[in-house]
């Protein structure tokens, strides 16, 4: 096999678009020399250390890649970004957002047991939510020999997916990663779009609204084959590409640096033609484990996050027999990286897509937006709301923010925070933090002056514990004293 030299694509060639066309801020247009560099000699080490026939990666910014690099060969040539590789469980984010837009469209509820709407099914009390997340207690793997490396008609039907043990944990107690769910998942989209199939949903639904025409369920060339590299000598072995049949949502995808580099673009700011921003939102929030405490590894609904050095990333690993991949986003940041290689292990891809990310922050870090006041016109009401409110003794202050938005922040240093959307009703609804959910109310005094917040039954007022307000429990008549 001959190895070619490494080299750096292009971004334009990356993302099948000229630079400067997604609407990049100027300072996003091109990174500098040494940002380049480094960022290739993190793939370089990767695919080195890895011993990779290839190794492609890319970094997404501003929505769109901004550098793409290649070691290694496919065909006896460095791969280019049009180059398909198997990407394994980042399926699951594709099938994942069908299943929240079957859910936008009020075909089904996050809180539906998959059995109302899949007959037949051997763990019909599992939730939508619950699959999605891997929090049903499904067995991780299918009945039968490994699913990965054998025909998927040897699994014929949904039932054909389990033994005789469906559930090896109670439902919503735990974490466990389950490729069996995502099957069940991808019956669902198939049952509620008619019979279609399911790549032929993505196909229509997500792949063509996101021009990611090289994302197949079977490869097309130009591909990569995937191989094993003996562990004890530099020898390689082809694998089988099997068509894995209903296992076919746990991993069956194929894709490019092009088509990932616009997926990662989507889960960074999404794409109202495919998801909304409050589902894109819901997708990336920590379903188990809980989103408070210390973690530094979780599961939304469909993604994996990841807490490297501060940052929360959003993504997933991908493996199947011959390669693996990883797609990693920082949202605050605004910047992704993907990596693809032809190798079945060996290869850190996850660690070289989080370093590419680390990489370009910590040598170019995000220039924020430039600051604006709000669209008008300003509503008095709503301006004279904001400030400081105390919770007992304990000092808030909130602020207006977009869309008469509001956003509560403890001023003591410690405690509560959290964003709130307005409503209809005159109401706000907690987005994240300890309220997120919970309803915020204006309270009134009888002549229709603002009192008070309740939050969540919490009250706040405008001096600590306030005699005149309906602080619950009372206020003692002789107020404060030393």
């Amino acid at each position: 096999m001959t190895i070619a030299e490494s080299t750096e694509i292009s971004p334009s060639e990356a993302v099948g678009r000229e630079p400067g066309t997604a609407g990049a801020p100027d300072e996003c247009a091109e990174l500098l020399p040494q940002t380049r560099r480094a960022l290739l000699h993190r793939l370089a080490v990767g695919q080195a250390e890895g011993r990779a026939p290839s190794m492609t990666g890319a970094v997404v910014r501003g929505g769109r890649a901004v550098w793409t690099g290649a070691r290694g060969s496919v065909e006896g040539e460095v791969p280019h970004g049009d180059v398909q590789y198997r990407i394994g469980s980042l399926t699951k984010t594709f099938v994942a957002v069908l299943v929240l837009r079957l859910r936008d469209e009020g075909l089904l509820r996050l809180s539906d047991p998959v059995g109302a709407h899949l007959a037949d099914t051997p763990v019909p009390d599992a939730t939508i939510a619950q699959l999605l997340s891997h929090s049903a207690g499904l067995a991780a793997e299918p009945r039968g020999p490994w699913w990965e490396r054998t025909a998927g008609e040897l699994r014929p039907a949904p039932a054909d997916l389990f033994d005789e043990r469906p559930q090896r944990h109670p439902a919503g107690r735990r974490h466990h990663y389950s490729n069996v769910g995502y099957a069940l998942l991808g019956a669902l989209v198939e049952r509620l779009r008619g019979g279609l199939p399911w790549g032929e949903v993505l196909r229509r639904e997500v792949l063509e609204p996101l021009d990611m025409s090289r994302t197949t369920l079977r490869p097309e060339r130009p591909y990569a084959n995937g191989w094993a590299v003996h562990p004890w000598a530099d020898a390689l072995l082809p694998e089988p590409a099997a068509d894995t049949g209903l296992m076919g949502p746990a991993g069956q995808l194929w894709s490019t640096l092009q088509d990932l580099s616009r997926w990662a673009a989507f889960l960074l700011r999404g794409d109202g033609r495919v998801l909304g921003a409050a589902s894109l939102a819901e997708l990336r929030t920590p379903a188990v484990p809980p989103e408070s405490g210390a973690w530094d590894a979780g599961y939304g609904l469909g993604v994996q996050l990841l807490r490297r050095e501060g940052r929360l990333l959003v993504g997933h690993h991908g493996s199947m027999p011959g390669f693996l991949a990883a797609l990693w986003a920082d949202v605050e940041e605004d910047v992704a990286a993907v990596v693809l290689t032809n190798c079945t292990s060996g290869p850190a891809a996850g660690a070289v897509a989080t370093d590419l990310t680390g990489i370009v922050i910590a040598h170019e870090p995000r220039i924020p937006e430039p600051w604006r006041p709000l669209p008008g016109p300003l509503d008095p009401e709503l301006l004279a709301l904001t400030g400081p409110w105390y919770w007992g003794a304990n000092p808030h202050a909130l602020r207006l923010r977009a869309e008469r938005g509001l956003e509560l922040t403890p001023l003591s240093g410690a405690g509560r925070a959290s964003r709130f959307r307005a409503e209809k009703d005159g109401t706000w609804t907690g987005l994240d933090g300890y309220y997120a959910g919970e309803t915020l109310r204006v309270g009134r005094d009888r002549d229709g002056a603002v009192s008070h917040l309740d939050l969540g039954t919490f009250v706040f007022t405008r001096e600590p514990y306030e005699p005149s307000a309906p602080v619950p429990g009372g206020v003692d008549p002789d107020g404060w004293r030393v």
